[in-house]
């Protein structure tokens, strides 16, 4: 009876880790999206931002 709830733990154990895992790679991806859009768009500001100060000039 032992055996067999060590080994039920241990099944529990690496099925938490793995969906903890994909957590993790879920969240990092979505950061990821959030900072490659948001560099996108201040790059955009900051080119108009440019050109109409050399436009000035």
């Amino acid at each position: 009876m032992n055996k067999l709830m060590t080994k039920a733990l241990a099944v529990r154990a690496t099925r938490d880790e793995g969906a903890t895992a994909v957590e993790y790679g879920l969240m990092v991806a979505l950061i990821a999206v959030a900072i490659i859009t948001m560099v996108a768009l201040v790059g955009t500001n900051l080119s108009g931002l440019f050109e109409k100060i050399a436009g000035k000039l």
